[in-house]
């Protein structure tokens, strides 16, 4: 496919253009060097200047909220309830470490302790109910599928006197959106949204089409999209990058690159440039796509925009290229990345172990693995997870075993359900059952109890496996019983 094709060219995009010296990938390959560990930045090395002297003044307010959050995170227990902690720091804590907490507490997936927070909050002389704090719960709700649990907010808030507006609104839809029945989620945000264009306080904003734009996008129904847009035209809501990017990020992940790039060009007729998150969602879409030669020249562009790439620019160039199973150019997009001043993080790295797992260079794999290991760095499961992904991909069950052993062994590197979960689907694909049978004894000591979900998932795969061996058998033995043919 041609790069024709793409909605736009880096002439189109008028931006200001700066030189550039060098291409990005050069026609040669460059010579492999040893992968250097560097800090982690989020953007190329700045020349320093001058520096600015500042006030050395008291901690900020949001900060000091954080700090007393994360104290009454610190002594919230089993054994000593939340509640307990919030009395004793009764004459500190306000709404805004409420909400704080709300969101550290929907992350740990103690979506229960948001509720007890919420009665106690409603003890408190300095209590004033509010519709901030309702859509805030209902936001938490949502996004742990507590639908049911949202509902009840919402009626409880009504009746405490409350009056709904477009961000309870928004939230609400949210919380459907959340649910595991997508068709009828979408068909109940619909019938919100409707309602909220006869009701004077909760007019849909911008947020409310950003938020069901991208989701029906998800779900791959691009007449509703394309009716929402209409919609949008007609209103007073004027649409911004968010809209843009929101649905070009959710076609591009599933595939629909055409799609994604109509969005594109409906974009451009409304004289909206493209950021950052633009660029890199495109790329990336590209990359899955293995469009390389779209994904090259939106780089290209990149470069010559008033933007500059992020990390996640290069990281999913290197992981792209990687599926691809092409090396060369995904080391020289490193090289790139080092040549323009940028400090790989803990994710470049683990783009590149899972790059060089793609094309069989186990070894080179394990040689980043270890110098992460060797550093001074912090620790991340995701890069235990990432070396452990390459050995299985690659047939090695036993080495995947002694890494984990040494890991579990030594606690160089965290050891969680994550972990347990890959492991057990590549032993049950590989019907590994000794080495299941050791995971589930380790799973038991290290308190891991797995959910049904874990199960069938590793089921799945020992289920695909069985169906593929029995179908090349199958083929095996047809294949014995064809006459023999002569070839002309």
């Amino acid at each position: 496919m041609t790069c024709t094709l793409l909605p736009f060219t880096s002439s189109s995009l008028h931006f200001p253009t700066r030189k550039i010296t060098q291409n990005w990938i050069p026609t040669h390959a460059c010579p492999s060097s040893r992968i250097r560990m560097c800090g982690v930045s989020t953007g190329p090395k700045k020349i320093s200047g001058p520096k600015r002297t500042r006030k050395k003044s008291s901690l900020s307010s949001s900060s000091e909220a954080e700090d007393l959050v994360r104290l009454l995170m610190r002594n919230f227990t089993d054994k000593h309830p939340l509640v307990n902690t919030l009395n004793k720091y009764v004459k500190f804590v306000r709404t805004e470490h409420c909400f704080l907490l709300f969101e550290e507490l929907g992350k740990s997936d103690e979506w229960l302790q948001c509720l007890e927070v919420f009665r106690w909050m409603q003890k408190q002389k300095w209590y004033i109910a509010d519709n901030g704090v309702y859509s805030k719960l209902i936001s938490v709700m949502g996004k742990k599928g507590q639908t049911r649990m949202a509902m009840w907010l919402f009626s409880e808030m009504r009746n405490s006197g409350c009056r709904p507006d477009t961000s309870v609104y928004n939230a609400l839809i949210t919380a459907h959106l959340h649910s595991r029945d997508k068709s009828k989620a979408l068909a109940k945000a619909l019938g919100y949204f409707e309602k909220m264009k006869g009701m004077e306080r909760c007019k849909p904003n911008i947020v409310t089409y950003n938020i069901l734009l991208r989701a029906f996008a998800q779900a791959r129904n691009v007449d509703q999209v394309n009716a929402l847009f209409k919609d949008l035209d007609e209103s007073i809501v004027t649409p911004d990058i968010f809209t843009f990017n929101g649905v070009m990020d959710a076609y591009g992940k599933i595939g629909m690159i055409r799609d994604m790039e109509l969005v594109l060009s409906r974009m451009k007729s409304k004289q909206i440039k493209p950021d950052i998150i633009t660029f890199n969602l495109l790329i990336d879409a590209y990359g899955r796509k293995q469009e390389f030669d779209k994904m090259e020249q939106v780089f290209k562009s990149l470069l010559r925009s008033k933007e500059k790439p992020t990390l996640p620019t290069f990281n999913s160039m290197i992981t792209n290229y990687g599926k691809a199973r092409l090396r060369e150019k995904a080391d020289l997009v490193f090289q790139k990345m080092i040549e323009m001043g940028y400090k790989p993080s803990f994710i470049t790295y683990e783009s590149l172990i899972m790059m060089y797992g793609y094309c069989d260079c186990v070894s080179r794999a394990r040689e980043i693995f270890d110098q992460l290991a060797e550093s001074e760095k912090e620790k991340k499961v995701s890069t235990l997870n990432a070396m452990l992904d390459v050995y299985c991909m690659n047939s090695l069950p036993m080495e995947a075993d002694m890494l984990f052993e040494s890991a579990r062994r030594t606690r160089m590197f965290p050891v969680d359900s994550s972990t347990y979960k890959l492991l057990y689907k590549a032993y049950a694909k590989a019907d590994m059952k000794e080495l299941i049978q050791k995971l589930l004894v380790y799973m038991d000591k290290d308190g891991i109890i797995p959910n049904k979900r874990f199960f069938l998932d590793a089921l799945g795969a020992l289920g695909s496996s069985s169906a593929s061996e029995k179908s090349t058998s199958r083929k095996d033995s047809d294949t014995k019983k064809l006459p023999l043919q002569s070839h002309s």
